[in-house]
C-alpha cells in the first residue's frame, strides 16, 4: 500500500523534525487559519449554504488533508472553484443531495489514488483548465452583484442569462450603504498587502465593516439577518438517508466534484512544489482528498480541495510540513467554538467585496488572452469550456472540453504523421522533394513512416500502397520515427503488408523501436515479414535489400 499511499506527515517526522521548524509551522498555521476564516464563510454563503458549513469544511477537510496528504505544505478547505457547483447541486437536489454527492466524490477520489491515476489527471489540457476556471470566476462575480449593490431582486434565476436580466432590471434598488461597505471591503482586500503581508486584507475588511455598520447605524443585510444564529459547536457526524435506487442521479454531480477537486488539489500541489523545491505524491494526495470530502460530508460540510492561495500563504510564512496545515485547522476550530457567534454581524456586502477579489484572482485573464493569441485548436478548447461553464454547467464543460481536446490532439498527431518515399529511382537525382539519392537496384523502393501509427492515420497506409511502383519487388519501410502503434494501426499495417506479400513483394522493416516491435510480435507481424527482415538500423536494411536484389 505504501507504493501509492504514504502521507508526507509520516516521512516528515521520520526524517527528523526540529523545534525551530515546529515553531515556524505553528506560526504559519496561525496566520493561514486567520486568512481562511473569512474565505470559508464567504464561500459557504456564496454556495447557497449556511456560513457554519464553510467553517466545518475548513476544519474537518483541512485537518484530514494535512494529516493524510501527499504534499508537505498543502492547505485544504472550501474554495471558490466549488461555489458554482455546490450552488447548482443544492438548487437541484437539496442539501442532502449535496452531502450524498460529496461522499460519492470522496469515494471516487480515493479510487483515483488507489488505481494510481494521479499522473493521468495532471494531463488535463491547460486551455481546458483556464476555460472552466475563468467561467467559474465570471459566475462567482455575477453571483455577488446582488449583495455588492444591495439590490432587491428576490430569488435569482439559476441560469446565467436569466440572472443577468433580473440584475439589470433591479439596479433602481441600489443601496448606497451596502455599496459603500462593499467598495471599502474590496479596496481594503486589494490594498492592505501594502501595509502588512502577515495579516490578510479580507480579515481587516471584516473587522472594519463589523465596526462601521452599528456605529453609523447602516441598514445593510448581515449574516445574522439572513441566516440567524451561527452554531458555536462542531456537529456530530451523521449519515444521510441514501436510497440505492437514487444513487444513479448523483453520479454526474459526484464525478464533477471529484474531477474538479482532483485537478485543483494536484495543481496546488505542483505550484507549492515549485515554491519549496519539493515533490508531492499525487496518488497519496488524491486519497487524502477523498477521505477529506467523506469526512466533511459526514459532519455536514461541503466539498473541499487544495487551496492555492492559502497554500502559498503557508509557504511564504515559513510552513514546511503538514503540521502547519493541522495547526490551521485547529485555529479555525477554536475560532468557531469561541468566536463564531460574532460572525453573524458580518455584512453580506463585505463578503461580496472579498469574493469579487477572489473571482478576479481566479479569472486568469492574462492566460486567457495569451491562449487566444496562439493555436486555433487551443482557442477552441478554451472558449468551448468557458462558454459551456457559464451558459450550461461545469459538468458538461469538462466532459465536452475533454472530448474536444482529445479529438484536436488526435487531429494534430494525424497531421504530423506522414508516409513518404525516402529513396527515388536513380534516374531522378534531385532531393527537393525530400528524397535521398542512393544507388539502389531498380526493383527496390524505400519509404518512411513518421509519427504515431494509430486509428487517426489509418488512411495513410493506402497512400503507401498506391505509391509503390509495380516494378518494385523489395520494399524497405523505415520506422525510426514511429513512437507507438495501436490496435487499429496494427490492423491496417498488417493488411498492407499482406497486400504487398500477395503482390510478390518482399518487406524489410527498419528502425523499429522496442515498444513497436513488441506490438508487432504480439500480432505475428514479425513472423509475417520474417525475423531477419526486421532491422534495428537502416544500413542493415539496405544491405539486406541489395543482397536480395542480387539473388532475385
Amino acid at each position: 500500500m505504501e507504493s501509492f499511499f504514504l502521507p508526507k506527515l509520516l516521512t516528515t517526522l521520520r526524517g527528523g523534525y526540529s523545534r525551530h521548524q515546529f515553531m515556524r509551522d505553528v506560526m504559519a498555521g496561525l496566520i493561514v487559519g486567520v486568512v481562511a476564516l473569512p474565505l470559508a464563510i464567504a464561500f459557504a454563503i456564496a454556495s447557497g449554504v449556511g456560513p457554519e458549513k464553510g467553517l466545518i469544511t475548513a476544519v474537518i477537510a483541512g485537518f484530514t488533508i494535512s494529516l493524510l496528504g501527499g504534499s508537505r505544505v498543502q492547505i485544504g478547505g472550501p474554495t471558490g472553484a466549488f461555489v458554482v457547483i455546490v450552488a447548482g447541486i443544492v438548487a437541484t437536489y437539496g442539501f442532502e443531495g449535496l452531502i450524498i454527492s460529496t461522499m460519492m466524490a470522496g469515494v471516487i477520489m480515493i479510487l483515483f489514488g488507489v488505481f494510481r491515476l494521479g499522473a493521468v489527471i495532471r494531463f488535463i489540457p491547460y486551455p481546458l483548465t483556464v476555460g472552466f476556471t475563468s467561467g467559474i470566476a465570471l459566475l462567482i462575480f455575477t453571483s455577488q452583484i446582488k449583495d455588492f449593490f444591495g439590490l432587491t431582486t428576490g430569488e435569482l434565476p439559476a441560469d446565467f442569462i436569466g440572472k443577468i436580466g433580473v440584475l439589470a432590471s433591479s439596479f433602481s434598488t441600489v443601496s448606497p450603504a451596502a455599496l459603500g461597505i462593499a467598495v471599502i471591503s474590496l479596496l481594503v482586500t486589494l490594498l492592505w498587502s501594502r501595509v502588512s503581508k502577515k495579516i490578510p486584507g479580507s480579515l481587516i475588511a471584516l473587522i472594519i465593516s463589523v465596526i462601521i455598520v452599528p456605529v453609523l447605524g447602516l441598514d445593510v443585510e448581515t449574516i445574522g439577518s439572513k441566516f440567524g444564529e451561527i452554531s458555536a459547536s462542531l456537529p456530530a457526524p451523521s449519515m444521510p438517508h441514501i436510497a440505492i435506487t437514487d444513487l444513479i442521479k448523483y453520479i454526474g454531480p459526484a464525478f464533477t466534484i471529484a474531477m474538479l477537486g482532483s485537478i485543483e488539489s494536484l495543481l496546488s500541489a505542483v505550484v507549492s512544489d515549485g515554491m519549496i523545491g519539493g515533490r508531492h505524491r499525487s496518488n497519496t494526495e488524491l486519497i487524502a482528498q477523498g477521505f477529506a470530502n467523506l469526512g466533511s460530508a459526514l459532519f455536514g460540510g461541503i466539498p473541499a480541495t487544495g487551496a492555492i492561495a492559502r497554500t502559498a500563504t503557508n509557504v511564504k510564512n515559513g510552513g514546511r510540513t503538514p503540521v502547519a496545515g493541522i495547526v490551521h485547522a485547529i485555529v479555525l476550530l477554536i475560532i468557531m467554538l469561541f468566536a463564531g457567534k460574532w460572525a453573524k454581524l458580518i455584512p453580506l456586502a463585505t463578503l461580496s467585496g472579498i469574493l469579487i477579489v477572489v473571482a478576479y484572482n481566479m479569472s486568469e485573464w492574462r492566460s486567457f488572452v495569451a491562449i487566444t493569441k496562439g493555436s486555433k485548436y487551443d482557442t477552441g478548447v478554451l472558449l468551448t469550456a468557458f462558454i459551456l461553464t457559464v451558459v450550461v454547467d461545469l459538468t458538461v464543460a469538462i466532459e465536452v472540453g475533454m472530448v474536444l481536446a482529445a479529438m484536436l490532439f488526435m487531429k494534430r498527431m494525424a497531421d504530423v504523421a506522414e508516409v513518404k518515399p525516402l529513396v527515388s529511382y536513380p534516374t531522378d537525382d534531385t532531393d527537393d522533394t525530400g528524397m535521398i539519392s542512393l544507388e539502389l537496384p531498380a526493383n527496390v523502393d524505400v519509404f518512411e513512416i513518421s509519427g504515431p501509427m494509430f486509428f487517426g492515420v489509418a488512411n495513410r497506409f493506402k497512400e503507401l500502397i498506391h505509391n509503390i511502383a509495380d516494378r518494385s519487388t523489395i520494399v524497405i519501410i523505415r520506422m525510426r520515427n514511429v513512437p507507438m502503434i495501436d490496435a487499429t494501426g496494427v490492423y491496417n499495417f498488417n493488411a498492407m503488408l499482406k497486400h504487398f506479400i500477395h503482390m510478390k513483394k518482399q518487406i524489410i522493416l527498419s528502425g523499429v523501436n522496442e515498444n513497436v516491435r513488441a506490438e508487432l510480435e504480439k500480432h505475428n507481424i514479425v513472423n509475417l515479414v520474417g525475423k531477419d527482415n526486421v532491422c534495428s538500423s537502416f544500413d542493415t536494411a539496405l544491405e539486406i535489400a541489395r543482397n536480395k536484389a542480387k539473388v532475385g
